[in-house]
């Protein structure tokens, strides 16, 4: 009698179903990255490391504090608001009136005492308050294209309403240029001219790279409404450097431009002389003029924000040190009693 093995099919279906389930999984390829089993550092924050730490934050900080606001102090400053004062006084009922009438106006001349010396260079600001250069429609009011390439001269869909006259294109087109500052300012001391000089005010990047060479105005300032300054149109783009500093447009609403340079050291009290044609319209916004003379440090200009900022936060460093040195030395941790760590503790529901 012989026996033959059937092969017994009721394990069958289920290997198959795992094979299948095998086959259409999508778990990852196990690996200590993706499954974040990788050695890792897991520093634990003993008292002495929390102290070492607020103290060194303190030593670097708090020196630096003092650097920056010595350097910010050594900065001399003169600042002249000249908006109200260079209206002539039959006229200040109606500033707005006076500073729109197109007729020339007198020279409006400032006296500027020297409160310390002043060595070069002495940069020259003009200072503008309550403009907005970051409105939208204003920012977007350029034609990157046409100050480049000179091909691009009727390249002027963006700058409405300023993009054109009855005799063609306007070269620069645009708002921003069309406000273009046109206060001038002219120094002496003794009956002796100081040299402002105008060259190497705008960025580097700029004249060689935004403004072409090949590039001049062209019916620039010549429709009805007469916006701010005019240009030469015999001398390039690239070499207006008046105009490239203010096309660079200010993020806030007070903001500073750079005039030019003064190549020469001024004593304490001297009295420079300024002669000043006011003809910017600031008046329609309430806005305000300020004439600025600044030395610069290692730091840059005047500003005491940076100093007082590390030497706060390095203060408050400090003081939280010693505040946990005297906690740590009032009430030290027991050595060898693991319970502070959050994996040793028993949970209290067990």
């Amino acid at each position: 009698m012989s026996s033959t093995a059937v092969p017994s099919s009721s394990g069958a279906p289920g290997s198959a179903e795992a094979s299948a389930v095998r086959r259409n999984s999508k778990r990852p390829k196990y690996s200590k990255f993706t499954q974040q089993e990788l050695p890792a550092c897991k520093p634990i924050l003993t008292p002495r490391w929390v102290i070492s730490a607020f103290m060194l934050v303190s030593i670097v900080f708090i020196p630096i504090g003092v650097a920056s606001l010595f350097a910010s102090r050594d900065v001399v400053e003169i600042i002249d608001r000249y908006d109200h004062d260079c209206i002539p006084a039959a006229n200040r009922s109606n500033e707005l009136q006076y500073i729109q009438d197109p007729s020339p106006k007198p020279p409006c001349i400032r006296k500027l005492t020297v409160p310390k010396r002043m060595k070069q260079p002495i940069y020259v600001y003009y200072q503008l308050d309550n403009f907005y250069q970051n409105h939208r429609r204003y920012v977007k009011s350029r034609s990157d294209q046409q100050l480049r390439d000179n091909s691009s001269a009727d390249e002027v869909s963006d700058c409405k309403p300023e993009d054109s006259t009855s005799n063609g294109s306007i070269v620069p087109c645009g708002l921003i240029a069309w406000s273009l500052f046109n206060d001038t300012y002219g120094f002496s001391i003794n009956n002796t001219p100081l040299n402002v000089n105008k060259k190497g005010i705008s960025w580097k990047s700029d004249r060689e790279h935004k403004f072409g060479k090949d590039v001049y105005p062209k019916n620039f300032q010549s429709g009805g409404l007469i916006g701010g300054a005019k240009l030469n149109s015999s001398i390039p783009l690239s070499e207006q450097e008046d105009l490239i500093v203010w096309m660079r447009t200010a993020a806030l609403p007070t903001f500073r431009k750079l005039y030019g340079k003064i190549e020469q050291d001024l004593e304490e009290n001297q009295v420079i002389n300024v002669t000043l044609a006011n003809n910017y319209n600031t008046y329609s916004f309430n806005g305000k003029k300020k004439l600025v003379l600044s030395t610069a440090s290692w730091l840059g200009g005047k500003n005491d924000f940076l100093g007082i900022a590390y030497l706060t936060v390095g203060g408050l460093c400090f003081f939280l040190a010693m505040a946990f040195t005297i906690v740590y030395l009032v009430k030290p941790r027991q050595l060898g009693d693991p319970s502070y760590l959050s994996w040793n503790r028993n949970p209290s529901w067990q």
